[in-house]
């Protein structure tokens, strides 16, 4: 009898394990399409700035604003491959009426942060998910945050809670590099987890196999 509930213990648990992978398959499904459609409308198209922005509903929305920077900008503290350590540079933008903020770009550490000026921005609505209860607070003083925070940056350059990170336009120059929106950062990590799942179950199965071979092969010695 103890062999036979090896037997149904082993297949029980594959079929748990396959169907783990099954369902990161299903998810890997599921999240390329969500990234294919985002791409579609990081690339859209520029329409003109929402009256009332909405965190969910207008993510990435291309957007194309007309107006001119203003105040001292504030710096976020970033890195990107080839240029080391330096700042995302974040600016209030007055457009037709209201305040906005914009992200222009990327400057390294060190590096003179050019004049914004006047003109045409073009780039994608972002509400970045980059603060937890792990951040550290921001340097007000020194207007410094590490990491990019709508709601603090907003009430400190008294704007809407609204970001425009800069795809091209107004508010480049000097060493300032735009850093617009894109699906890099956002993870995928289904595919590898599938093949975990399916090489676990692969591994279950073989051990069932072979304990219930030892089981039998003992049973028949036992028996003979």
């Amino acid at each position: 009898m103890r062999i036979w509930s090896v037997l149904v213990l082993g297949l029980g648990g594959a079929a748990i394990l396959l169907s783990l992978g099954s369902w990161q398959l299903r998810r890997l499904a599921w999240k390329e399409d969500l990234l294919a459609r985002i791409e579609t409308r990081i690339a859209a198209a520029p329409v003109a700035l929402p009256r009332a922005p909405d965190p969910e509903r207008d993510r990435y929305l291309a957007v194309s604003a007309e107006g001119h920077f203003t105040g001292a900008p504030l710096r976020v503290q970033s890195a990107r491959d080839g240029q080391g350590a330096g700042w995302r540079i974040v600016q209030r933008f007055d457009t037709a009426g209201r305040r906005i903020m914009v992200d222009r770009g990327f400057v390294p550490q060190g590096a003179e942060i050019p004049e914004g000026g006047a003109g045409r921005v073009t780039g994608n609505l972002l509400w970045p998910d980059e603060v937890d209860a792990m951040t550290p607070r921001p340097d007000l003083e020194d207007r410094l945050f590490y990491g990019r925070d709508v709601s603090g940056m907003a009430d400190v350059l008294a704007t809407e809670p609204v970001l425009l990170v800069r795809r091209d336009g107004a508010g480049g120059g000097g060493v300032l590099r735009a850093a617009p929106v894109g699906t890099g950062g956002i993870r995928n990590d289904h595919k590898e987890y599938a093949v975990t799942w399916f090489a676990l179950a692969a591994v279950w199965l073989v051990m069932t196999a072979y304990l219930f071979y030892r089981m039998r092969k003992q049973e028949k010695g036992e028996t003979s």
